[in-house]
């Protein structure tokens, strides 16, 4: 069983959905865990769940640059970190405005940024450290409205590469998640929004292992954060349930 005993990891992102599961689960494998989130009722929610340990709750807005520089000054060094912080916002090309370029990007793509750029000056990441970035099946598989939300993944793929090449000297450790469909609030919101119960049967029919859960991504961050994964790096783990082996038929 994996263990991750002795080890401080941060979750970013942790007020729901992906980032909440999995502070739930490093908890359990004997984690000292550090959540942060904008929400703090919600955080407050996730630390209720968790196994007891002496955690760390700091409510902070990661697009705020000088939010994460206090919030990264106050914390211990720490020996792992998944950024889960994320937002969709379905958007026809023709439609993009430069506020919802600025909007999109701040929370995809600058938020990781800004965690990463102050964690390294501030020498807050432990040598043998392990880094999740959350990004997204469509990076891989575009959709119609996705322009947005997967250039934005994209960009935080790319930056997860060059990060991962520049902090090998340390035996720090840099990998990509890309989940297709996971049933989060996001998800939640989507079916009431946007899609007719008819339309999603149809759709969740696509996925030959059926939609995802939580924690299915919880399960490999917490393998990719542990000793186990000590000679992984640069990897980018597709998560789709199947869903790209029926993309391409005819």
């Amino acid at each position: 069983m994996i263990s991750l005993s002795n080890k401080t990891i941060l979750v970013t992102g942790a007020s729901s959905g992906i980032g909440k599961e999995t502070a739930i689960l490093l908890s359990k494998l004997g984690a000292r865990v550090i959540i942060t989130a904008r929400r703090e009722n919600l955080l407050k929610e996730t630390l209720s769940l968790m196994n007891k340990n002496e955690h760390l709750v700091f409510p902070c807005d990661a697009t705020k640059e000088e939010q994460v520089k206090n919030l990264i000054t106050q914390i211990p060094p720490i020996d792992g970190w998944l950024h889960a912080t994320g937002k969709v916002f379905p958007m026809p090309i023709k439609f993009i405005q430069k506020k919802h370029i600025d909007d999109v990007f701040a929370v995809n793509y600058l938020s990781a940024v800004n965690f990463t750029t102050e964690l390294l000056s501030q020498r807050k990441l432990n040598n043998h450290s392990s880094i999740i970035f959350i990004s997204s099946i469509s990076t891989i598989h575009s959709y119609f409205g996705g322009a947005l939300y997967t250039s934005s993944k994209a960009a935080l793929e790319s930056f997860a590469k060059t990060l991962a090449l520049e902090l090998a000297p340390k035996k720090i450790r840099v990998n990509v998640l890309q989940p297709a469909l996971v049933k989060t609030d996001i998800y939640q919101s989507t079916l009431e929004a946007a899609v007719s119960e008819e339309e999603m049967k149809k759709y969740e029919s696509q996925y030959p292992l059926g939609i995802g859960e939580p924690i299915d991504i919880a399960n490999i961050s917490a393998f990719l954060l542990s000793d186990y994964a000590k000679w992984i790096t640069g990897t980018f783990i597709k998560m789709d349930g199947g869903l790209s082996l029926g993309l391409n038929k005819s």
